[in-house]
């Protein structure tokens, strides 16, 4: 379990109760959409969905942004996300004159990263997807962003996330836990992959891993890490490079900040980080003290760091953070042990199959 303090973790083991009476509601529904009493639907098109069975950051926006990079030039994309902490309701398709308050950050950097893609929100996946199909017909491909509780829709290939760290074989139902779908549901999944692995992951406690999460035959258990890209300013964008003589002052606002500060710790001089809550929505305020932080750092070549999801919510102030040391770091995943071709294959054969059964009902 993910617990971040003691008393954090004390005062959830007391709400033991509730995460009981929790995972037995997950229980009951699933069971429900298991026998078919609760309506499922499919659509004539291949939708792949990426998700995970806890709550917390699995690495499921660069996964995603990893999938549109694979595919954006064989097929016409459209990924749908529930757009997390925006000042809009229902259905949304972003356009030249969106931004993140309206549709939500990480949508806000598929859209900024792939303007040539059709970027949605809509917290019911169900009534999204039609509506992106009516206001996109040439699209051929659906990506749903952290949509694996959402049953309503039956995808044509689950791709299931876990946490290197808090595996969820290793978790609890909330509010005690992390757990927001019942350990079964696993088997939804036709990939499972453990991500922000360390790079020299071996052998031995890949092999490990496989065992504790006991994949079924139709599953295929792969491994990522992060990759960190080269900085770049948030507004110019022109290019830097992070030098271990620097002093850094992060600015980060993720659900999972570990693997970050362990990069900026061992790629720079010293940092000192300034922790927001998930999908924290800036205010000049907010920019204010981050440079008055910035200003009391006395180390040589002092700059602020922030991550790409941060970003599209601080550029709204590109004003102020024109003349500003403010750099963006990207991150990629990195498939280990040879993985990348196995996962680009099993997706490939999916939408092949798909497209080539949907050819013959017609």
């Amino acid at each position: 379990m993910n617990f971040n303090t003691f008393f954090l973790r004390s005062f959830r083991i007391l709400l033991l109760p509730f995460a009981i009476l929790y995972g037995l509601i997950l229980r009951v529904r699933n069971f429900m959409y298991d026998q078919h009493w609760l309506r499922s639907t499919s659509f004539n098109l291949p939708i792949i969905n990426v998700g995970n069975l806890s709550v917390g950051g699995t690495g499921k926006s660069p996964m995603v942004d990893y999938l549109v990079n694979m595919l954006k030039q064989q097929y016409r994309l459209g990924t749908i996300s529930r757009g997390y902490k925006r000042r809009s309701e229902g259905y949304l398709l972003a356009n030249d004159t969106t931004t993140a308050v309206e549709i939500g950050d990480e949508p806000m950097q598929f859209h900024l990263r792939h303007p040539d893609i059709a970027v949605a929100v809509g917290e019911e996946r169900i009534v999204a997807v039609p509506q992106l199909l009516y206001d996109r017909p040439e699209t051929q491909l659906i990506i749903l962003d952290d949509a694996f509780q959402h049953r309503a829709i039956t995808p044509g290939f689950n791709i299931l996330l876990t946490d290197y760290s808090n595996l969820y074989t290793r978790d609890f139902y909330l509010p005690t836990g992390d757990l927001r779908d019942n350990l079964s549901s696993a088997a939804r999944a036709q990939i499972i992959i453990v991500t922000k692995c360390p790079r020299d992951l071996g052998e031995t406690e890949k092999q490990q891993i496989i065992q504790e999460l006991k994949p079924l035959p139709h599953q295929t258990v792969l491994f990522t890490c992060i990759h960190y890209g080269r900085l770049y300013h948030i507004v110019s964008q022109s290019p830097s490079d992070l030098s271990k003589e620097a002093e850094i002052l992060l600015v980060c606002g993720i659900a999972n900040p570990g693997p970050l500060t362990k990069f900026i710790e061992e790629n720079s001089s010293s940092y000192e980080a300034m922790f927001f809550n998930d999908h924290h929505i800036f205010s000049i305020d907010d920019l204010k003290d981050i440079y008055h932080r910035y200003e009391n750092m006395r180390g040589p070549g002092k700059l602020m760091v922030t991550t790409e999801k941060d970003a599209v919510r601080l550029v709204k102030f590109r004003h102020e953070l024109r003349d500003m040391p403010m750099y963006v770091l990207p991150i990629s995943i990195h498939f280990l042990f040879e993985g990348e071709k196995v996962f680009q294959a099993l997706i490939s054969n999916f939408i092949s199959n798909f497209t080539a059964a949907s050819n013959r009902q017609t």
